[in-house]
C-alpha cells in the first residue's frame, strides 16, 4: 500500500503551498497588490519596519480564505472519515481507498477549472468539501494504516508503519521541492496537472493492483449510526478494561506530539525569512529538505534501536531528539545553528509509528479501520489547532523571542514523554506481578 500513500501524499503536497501561493496572487492582483511592493515591504529588517497596509489586506484576505477551506474539509470529513474507516472493516480496504482518491482527483480537477477559467476562489472551497464528502486525505491515511495493521505480524508492525511514514516525508520533500521550483518556471497549470494524474493513479492503482487486505469481508450498510458507535465503543467498551485508559493515553500523547510537529512546520519558513537568518529562497527549499528528511532517519534509527530497545524507549529517544532540536532551534541566530537544530530533528519522526502501532495491538482485528479513522480524525484537529496557536504565537512573541513558538513546542513534548514513561513502566510492573502470582509448573 505505500505506492498509494506516496502518490496521494505527493498530490496532496503539491496542492498546499501552490493553492496558498495562487490565492495570494489572484486576490493580490484583484485588490491592486503585486509583488513589485514585496520588494519594499517583505525585506529582511530588524521586525520594526511598518508593514504595507495593502500587503496587510491580502495577507488577512488569503489567510481567511486558508481558514475557511480547512473548516470545510475538516468538518466534512469528520463524519465521512468515522463513517467509511469502521465500514472498511467489514466490507474491505480498497472501497476506503479508491472513494479518498478519487475525490482528491475530483478536487484537483475543480481547482484546474477555476485557473483555466478565472472562477471565484470560492471554487476552492467547494472541491475541498467534495473531497471531504468521500473522506479526504485523512481516510487515505486510516486505510493505508488499517490496511498494514491488516497484513503485518505485532512484532513487525512499528517498522512497517514506520515505512508508510517514511513515505510520507520523501513524498512531502519531492513536492516541496520540485512544486516551488517548477511553480516559478511554467506558472501554476502544470504542477497542478501533475497532482490530478497522481491522484488518478492512486485512485487506478487502488482499483486494479492492490490485493484486498481484510480476510473475512462481509456486506454491511454503508448509513448507518453502527459504523459511529464501532468508534465510541473503542473507547468506551474496549476488549480490555485496561484498554480504554491506554487509548486515550496514547491518543493525547499522538495529539501533542502531531500539534507541535505540524505547528513548527508552519512557521519554519517565516522564521528563517526573517531576521537574523534572512534566508533566500534557495536556503528556505534546502531546511525544507532537512526536515523531510528526519522522516526517512527516523526510519533508520527505529530499525537499529529496536535491536535492542523496546519500541516505548525508542519513541521516547525520538521525543528527546525533537526536544533538543526545537530547542536549538528556537535560538537558531546563524545558519549553522539552524541547520544544526534540523540534524538534532534526525529522530523525532521515531514516536508517531510507535504510538500508531501500539493503538492497534490494543484493538481486534475486525476494529483497525474504525480505530484508524479516530486517530486520522485526531490528526485533522491537530492541523486546525496547530495552525490556531502556532501562528498566533509567533507574531505575539516577537519582541521579546522570536524563537520562542519551538520552545513552546519542546515544553509541550514533555507531557507525551511522560505519558509514554509511565505507561511503560504500569506495563511493567503488571507483567512482574502477573509473573508472580502465576503457579509453579510441577
Amino acid at each position: 500500500v505505500a505506492p498509494l500513500l506516496f502518490l496521494a501524499a505527493v498530490s496532496l503536497g503539491l496542492q498546499g503551498p501552490l493553492a496558498t501561493q495562487y490565492l495570494w496572487d489572484r486576490l493580490g492582483a484583484e485588490y491592486g497588490y503585486s509583488d513589485r511592493n514585496s520588494t519594499e515591504s517583505s525585506g529582511c529588517g530588524d521586525g520594526n519596519a511598518t508593514a504595507d497596509p495593502l500587503r496587510q489586506e491580502v495577507e488577512a484576505l488569503v489567510s481567511h480564505w486558508n481558514l475557511y477551506i480547512n473548516l470545510g474539509g475538516f468538518f466534512v470529513s469528520l463524519f465521512s472519515v468515522t463513517l467509511f474507516g469502521a465500514w472498511s472493516d467489514s466490507v474491505g480496504r480498497r472501497p476506503a481507498l479508491i472513494l479518498p482518491t478519487a475525490g482528491m482527483a475530483l478536487q484537483t480537477a475543480i481547482y484546474l477549472l477555476v485557473m483555466y477559467l478565472e472562477l471565484h476562489v470560492a471554487f476552492f472551497l467547494l472541491g475541498r468539501i467534495l473531497s471531504g464528502l468521500t473522506g479526504d486525505y485523512n481516510l487515505i491515511l486510516a486505510s493505508c494504516f488499517s490496511y498494514v495493521a491488516d497484513t503485518s505480524e505485532r512484532r513487525a508492525r512499528t517498522f512497517r508503519v514506520a515505512i508508510l511514514e517514511a513515505c510520507l516525508g520523501t513524498a512531502g520533500m519531492v513536492a516541496s521541492i520540485g512544486g516551488g521550483q517548477w511553480r516559478k518556471a511554467q506558472g501554476y497549470i502544470n504542477p497542478f496537472w501533475l497532482a490530478f494524474a497522481a491522484s488518478l493513479a492512486a485512485t487506478l492503482y487502488a482499483a486494479f493492483f492492490l490485493r484486498e487486505s481484510v480476510k473475512q469481508k462481509k456486506a454491511a450498510r454503508l448509513f448507518t449510526l453502527s459504523h459511529y458507535k464501532a468508534v465510541y465503543r473503542l473507547y468506551t467498551a474496549p476488549e480490555h478494561p485496561s484498554s480504554r485508559w491506554k487509548l486515550a493515553l496514547y491518543s493525547l500523547a499522538f495529539f501533542l506530539i502531531v500539534t507541535v510537529h505540524f505547528g513548527a512546520k508552519d512557521i519554519y519558513v517565516l522564521y528563517e525569512l526573517g531576521f537574523p537568518l534572512c534566508w533566500a529562497s534557495d536556503l528556505i527549499g534546502y531546511g525544507s529538505a532537512a526536515s523531510y528528511l528526519a522522516y526517512l532517519s527516523s526510519l533508520a534509527g527505529l530499525r537499529l534501536l529496536q535491536l535492542c530497545l523496546e519500541d516505548i524507549w525508542v519513541a521516547e529517544i525520538g521525543l528527546i531528539s525533537n526536544i533538543a532540536g526545537l530547542v536549538v532551534i528556537s535560538l537558531a541566530t546563524t545558519t549553522p545553528l539552524m541547520f544544526t537544530g534540523y540534524g538534532i530533528l534526525f529522530l523525532s519522526m521515531a514516536a508517531t509509528p510507535v504510538i500508531r502501532s501500539k493503538l492497534s495491538k490494543l484493538v481486534s482485528e475486525t476494529e483497525q479501520g474504525a480505530l484508524f479513522a479516530s486517530v486520522a480524525c485526531v490528526e485533522g484537529l491537530c492541523s486546525l489547532v496547530s495552525t490556531g496557536v502556532f501562528n498566533s504565537l509567533y507574531p505575539a512573541t516577537l519582541h521579546f523571542m522570536r524563537g520562542f513558538p519551538f520552545l513552546f513546542g519542546a515544553i509541550i513534548l514533555l507531557i507525551p514523554a511522560a505519558i509514554l514513561g509511565w505507561i511503560q513502566i504500569w506495563d511493567s510492573k503488571h507483567d512482574y506481578n502477573h509473573f508472580q502470582d502465576a503457579p509453579l509448573s510441577p
